[in-house]
């Protein structure tokens, strides 16, 4: 009697300490298919490529800020990478380049890497799917085009199924 007291007592204690797990994850998030596991990590603050020869620039801003676009692109990640063809780590740098309207026109990315270009085109879809506009740059209270660099870290696992 007592070894099944001790045995339900152990058996309740697991589950009661399992669930700690869940409050002590990071930032980043995890995306995962039946093949690979997909960490990324956006870093802030997004790096603005000034207007040669402009006195008064501002920079270009998301509307809600950048923690805000930060969390909209990783939702839109999360949704749209198809990482079934490519394995990715490291830190790449994505170049956003937004037009005197506020809209994203063009998106590159560095390093280039084995698989990069299905990678790079996946993620210029992604951050076309956002559909809500930056404010423009201005240079003397004009309209400008700009360029917004990302800094992203991807960590990847691939198993073969």
């Amino acid at each position: 009697m007592k070894a099944i007291a001790l045995f339900i007592g152990l058996f309740v204690a697991n589950f009661a300490f399992a669930q700690s797990d869940l409050e002590d994850r990071d930032d980043s998030f995890i995306m995962e298919n039946n093949k690979n596991l997909l960490k990324i990590d956006i870093k802030e603050p997004f790096l603005q490529v000034a207007v040669k020869g402009c006195k008064d620039f501002k920079p270009a801003a998301f509307e809600g800020g950048a923690a805000t676009y930060k969390e909209i692109l990783r939702k839109y990640m999360y949704t749209y990478l198809n990482s079934d063809f490519y394995t990715i780590a490291g830190d790449f740098t994505f170049t956003l380049t937004i037009d005197e309207t506020g809209k994203v026109v063009d998106v590159s990315g560095d390093p280039k890497v084995v698989n990069s270009e299905v990678f790079f085109d996946d993620m210029q879809y992604v951050v076309r799917r956002i559909k809500k506009n930056w404010v423009p740059a201005t240079c003397n209270n004009q309209p400008v085009k700009s360029e917004m660099k990302l800094k992203m870290n991807f960590s990847s696992v691939s198993v073969d199924m």
